[in-house]
Formats: structure tokens, sequence, C-alpha cells
């Protein structure tokens, strides 16, 4: 799992939906389908989506409809 800065930083991440509203909610953490925790806090459309999560959602085939993108967590653009 990565925790500091880095690529992930750069990324909007896939993340199950129902974490998100939670974390909106009570500020807890969420994890990344590649990997990734943070707290949400930025726009996710303003990134390109992580390789990772995305390779991961499409090999999810249609079992993986409750993903959505997440949101973002780094200072990095």
């Amino acid at each position: 799992m990565s925790h500091g800065d880095g690529d992930h930083e750069r990324f909007a991440h896939y993340v199950q939906k129902d974490k998100i509203m939670a974390s909106a909610l009570d500020g807890t953490p969420v994890v990344a389908l590649c990997g990734k925790v943070w707290v949400p806090g930025r726009d996710p459309k303003k990134y390109p989506v992580c390789p990772m999560c995305k390779e991961i959602y499409e090999s999810m085939g249609s079992g993986g409809d409750d993903k959505g993108k997440g949101g973002k967590g780094g200072d990095k653009k």
C-alpha cells in the first residue's frame, strides 16, 4: 500500500462508492483498487485515472459495477 507521495498522487483512483460517502461524512480514509490509502478532498475530474486502478477495474468485468471514480488526495498535479 502507498501512504506517501509519488505517482499515486497524480491520479484519480477507483474506490467503492459507499466508502467515498462514508469518508465525506466522517473523514475516514479510503482504499483505492490499486492500494492507495487517503482521505478524498480534490475533484477527481481534474486528474487522469490511475492506470493500475483502471486495469484492475476492467479486469473485474461486469462484477465491478459497484466501483466509482474516487476523490484525489495528494498535492501534486
